[in-house]
């Protein structure tokens, strides 16, 4: 009895953990907290994810190229 209490209790908080989760990878997407980098620079930062993606998109069809989306943090390493 006390170990199917025990695994009712580690299933609640797995499921727990597993919807803060979902909650913070929605939240992170919605910060401004992306950059647009090419190959030879960091083409916009602090943009929300849908942001970037637009402007993806932009510099894409200027045939810009080497075009990803990272974390601004990630695109301050890189370019210095």
């Amino acid at each position: 009895m006390a170990e199917k209490k025990e695994n009712q209790r580690k299933a609640s908080a797995a499921k727990k953990k597993k919807s803060e989760r979902a909650k913070n990878f929605s939240s992170e997407m919605d910060e401004p907290r992306w950059s647009v980098v090419s190959f030879e620079k960091r083409a916009a930062q602090n943009l929300t994810y849908a942001e970037a993606v637009e402007k993806l998109k932009q510099l894409a069809a200027q045939k810009v190229s080497g075009l990803c989306i990272i974390t601004d943090d990630a695109a301050a390493r890189i370019s210095k």
